[in-house]
């Protein structure tokens, strides 16, 4: 009888450790922009200079 006794007294304390209060604190989430900055001059300028390369070679 004896552990019977300690076995409840020993469930219950693990019992009541499983009915604790947990907080979650949820904080705005800042959103900031994204600057992206794309050159496409160089491609532009390239095949520019492969279409008119043949004029310019003519000069």
């Amino acid at each position: 009888m004896p552990r019977f006794a300690a076995a409840v007294i020993v469930l219950s304390v693990i019992s009541f450790w499983g009915c604790t209060r947990h907080e979650v604190e949820m904080k705005p989430v800042e959103i900031k922009p994204i600057h992206i900055t794309i050159d496409v001059n160089v491609k532009v300028d390239r095949s520019l200079d492969d279409f008119f390369g043949d004029i310019d070679n003519q000069q």
